[in-house]
C-alpha cells in the first residue's frame, strides 16, 4: 500500500490515508482503500473500522491535477461511476466504518465521509462540496447522499454556494454524529469503535444490513444520473476554466459556456 496504512488495535482496524498534501482521492488512492476493504472483510479478528487522515486533512477532494488528463465526456463519467463504486461498497460494507474526521473533508472527501456509517468531526473541521467552483459538479454520489442527511434546501445551499459548514454545525444539521476539540478525536472515535467491536458481529452485519433497505431506487437512478452530468458538465468551457483557475491559484471567470 503506497497511500495507506493500516493498524489493527483489539479487534478495530484503523486505517490512514497518507496521500499529502491533502490526501486528494487520487485513483490510485481509491484503488489501494477497494483492496484493503477486501482484506479486513475476509479477516474476522477485525469488526470495525477507523477511517481518519494523516497531516492536516481527512480528505481535501479529488486529485484535481488527475483531472487535466480525462480528455472525454465518457472518461469523466467513468471516474465518477468509480468513486461512486467505493462509496457504495462502504455504505454496504458489512463491518462499521467510522470516519473521523480533521481539518477538511470536501468534495470527493466528503463524499467518502458519507459513505460511512458514522462520522465523528473536529469542531474546526470543514465540511463540503465545493465543486461548483471549480465549474464541475459532485461525482462520487454526493449529490444524493447530502440531501438525505441535511435535508434538500440546506444540501442545495451547501453545494450552489460551494461553503463548508464547521465541524460544530456539522452535527447541528446532521451531518456528523458528535464534534470532539481536534486532540481528542481519534481517542473518541476508538472509544466508539470499542463499544462497537464488544458487540456479536453476526448482529452487526444484520444491523448494517437492515439500515441499507432505506435507501430507495431512486438513489440508483440518481447517481446514474450524477455520472452523466458529471461528464456533460466535465466537457465544457466552464470546467476547464474552473480546473485551471484551481491549478493556478485564482478567481475563475465562468461563461456559461
Amino acid at each position: 500500500m503506497e497511500f495507506l496504512n493500516q493498524e489493527i488495535v483489539n479487534k478495530t482496524a484503523v486505517l490512514t490515508i497518507n496521500h499529502p498534501p491533502a490526501n486528494a482521492l487520487a485513483g490510485a488512492v481509491i484503488s489501494e482503500l477497494d483492496h484493503m476493504l477486501n482484506e479486513i472483510e475476509t479477516n474476522d479478528q477485525v469488526r470495525v473500522i477507523v477511517l481518519k487522515g494523516e497531516g492536516r486533512f481527512f480528505s481535501a477532494g479529488a486529485d484535481i491535477k488527475e483531472f487535466t488528463s480525462i480528455d472525454s465526456e465518457k472518461n469523466a463519467a467513468e471516474l465518477a461511476t468509480k468513486g461512486q463504486k467505493l462509496m457504495d461498497r462502504i455504505e454496504n460494507f458489512p463491518k462499521p466504518i467510522i470516519a473521523a474526521i480533521h481539518g477538511a473533508a470536501l468534495g470527493g472527501g466528503l463524499e467518502l465521509a458519507m459513505s460511512c456509517h458514522i462520522r465523528i468531526v473536529s469542531e474546526t473541521a470543514k465540511l463540503g462540496l465545493p465543486e461548483l467552483s471549480l465549474g464541475i459538479i459532485p461525482g462520487f454520489a454526493g449529490t444524493q447522499r447530502l440531501p438525505k442527511y441535511v435535508g434538500t434546501a440546506k444540501a442545495a445551499e451547501m453545494m450552489l454556494t460551494a461553503e463548508p459548514v464547521s465541524g460544530v454545525d456539522a452535527v447541528k444539521i446532521g451531518l456528523a454524529n458528535i464534534a470532539v476539540p481536534e486532540e481528542k478525536l481519534l481517542d473518541e472515535a476508538m472509544k466508539l469503535a470499542k463499544k462497537i467491536e464488544m458487540k456479536s458481529p453476526s448482529t452487526i452485519k444484520a444491523i448494517l444490513n437492515l439500515l441499507t433497505y432505506a435507501k430507495t431506487e431512486q438513489f440508483a437512478k440518481g447517481v446514474e444520473a450524477e455520472a452523466k452530468a458529471f461528464g456533460e458538465v466535465f466537457q465544457t468551457e466552464d470546467a476547464t476554466e474552473g480546473i485551471n483557475a484551481f491549478l493556478e491559484k485564482r478567481q475563475p471567470n465562468f461563461t456559461g459556456k
